[in-house]
């Protein structure tokens, strides 16, 4: 922003994008998972760009922002995240000791599988996660560059992060519940 909003001020109009998450209004990835760091990253991208809206409209009424805050989205985030930090798609081994917890605690019996085993979960969750989400990236992109064009300011990207939104919305005490989490298994097919 501090960069590229000086270019914006002197343009005739433009218009700032920034992604958060459904992880911006529900500050989970399912039972069990810690996610601070991540939710609490994406809460503040929400709640800048929220404020910058504001300030927007006072001080600059010619450009405009948007907040996108997808759900599912079909990408190798996964492998990515690997293979920038690890120079490799594949767990490294200080990563296995994590990856049974994380599986223990989806109900996986890690306690007799090897390491390889493990291997071969990481890469497929990796490679569902991309091939197996409801909604593509090319399908983001879309329904992103459609609500700019629109004009909105709130962009959910995705039914599953549309139904998500409501649900938290409609019973915010109970978004952290044991059943509100079978509840998005049943109803969207998350694995947590």
């Amino acid at each position: 922003m501090r960069t590229f909003l000086p270019l914006l001020l002197k343009a005739d109009e433009g218009h700032i994008v920034n992604t958060s998450s459904v992880n911006g209004f529900w500050a989970s990835v399912g039972q069990g998972v810690s996610h601070t760091a991540y939710s609490a990253a994406k809460f503040a991208v929400k709640g800048f760009t929220e404020a910058l809206i504001n300030d927007l409209r006072l001080n600059a009424p010619h450009i405009k922002c948007s907040v996108v805050m997808p759900g599912h989205i079909g990408t190798s985030i996964l492998s990515n995240t690997r293979l920038v930090q690890n120079g490799s798609e594949q767990l490294m081994p200080n990563e296995f000791g994590p990856a049974r917890v994380r599986l223990k605690a989806m109900g996986v019996a890690v306690d007799t599988m090897s390491d390889e085993q493990i291997q071969a979960i990481a890469l497929d969750r990796a490679r569902s996660f991309r091939d197996e989400a409801p909604t593509t990236a090319a399908q983001a992109a879309k329904i992103i560059l459609d609500g700019v064009k629109a004009g909105s300011w709130r962009i959910l990207v995705g039914d599953d992060a549309h139904k998500l939104d409501g649900w938290v919305r409609q019973s915010p005490e109970q978004a952290y519940s044991p059943e509100f989490y079978a509840n998005l298994v049943k109803e969207l097919g998350w694995r947590g």
